[in-house]
């Protein structure tokens, strides 16, 4: 199973595959996910320490890219399968947005249906 380890010095384990996002939620670690992870809205953004995925879903690649210097420098959680042990540091959370809740549960699987290319080199 990979660990997740968290910037603050929390770690847990992430079932094989399940995506970041939903390991993040399950686990109690404050971070939006405003769209319910569609790759849409960007609140699910991470920055990845260690351990970053070399490939991502087209529909990140797209998001990322659309948004002035987002793509290189973070990744979206609900666009990640936990494949690997990683060193994540959550961005946006509910304790600073100030809003009512993170947002509604994404679904088990990546959403829309993944399609896989290259990651960029980090920025």
């Amino acid at each position: 199973m990979p660990t997740i380890h968290l910037k603050d010095g929390t770690s847990f384990e992430a079932e094989h595959g399940q995506r970041l996002i939903l390991a993040l939620v399950d686990h109690e670690v404050d971070i939006l996910h405003r769209c319910g992870g569609n790759a849409k809205c960007t609140t699910c953004r991470v920055v990845i320490h260690q351990g970053e995925p070399d490939r991502m879903t087209v529909a990140e690649y797209n998001k990322l890219a659309e948004k002035e210097n987002l793509l290189g420098v973070v990744r979206l959680s609900c666009q990640i399968p936990c494949n690997s042990h990683m060193l994540v540091e959550p961005l946006m959370t509910l304790a600073n947005s100030g809003l009512d809740d993170p947002g509604g549960r994404p679904a088990d699987q990546i959403t829309p249906e993944a399609e896989w290319r290259d990651a960029p080199l980090k920025s």
